[in-house]
């Protein structure tokens, strides 16, 4: 069981994140999120749980270079997919526009 301020913080995430979905622009996958932060589209990158490691360092890498700010997705890629209203799995994806969503200010 997790703990009750986590799970209130991972509803707060689902919440903003399925508003990105409906309003703003985003990516999903490693290739585009790369693609977005190299060329300074991205706002905000969001990693599953269970992404490999090195995968994870090189994102990081990339988006600390863009000044662009990293949130670790407590959950696995199974759920990360869920919470963007996908039936697939989705390791990390980047928000490009926000659209109605705060979720880059928060």
């Amino acid at each position: 069981m997790a703990p009750k301020g986590k799970k209130k913080n991972q509803e707060n995430i689902n919440s903003r994140l399925a508003l990105v979905m409906k309003s703003g622009k985003y990516s999903l996958g490693y290739k585009s999120t790369l693609k977005a932060l190299r060329s300074g589209k991205a706002k905000l990158v969001i990693i599953s749980g269970n992404c490999p490691p090195l995968r994870k360092s090189e994102i990081e890498y990339y988006a600390m270079l863009a000044k662009v700010e990293v949130h670790h997705y407590s959950g696995g890629n199974s759920e990360l997919g869920t919470a963007c209203g996908r039936y697939f799995r989705v390791s990390m994806l980047c928000v490009t526009d926000p659209g109605d969503s705060d979720i880059v200010k928060a």
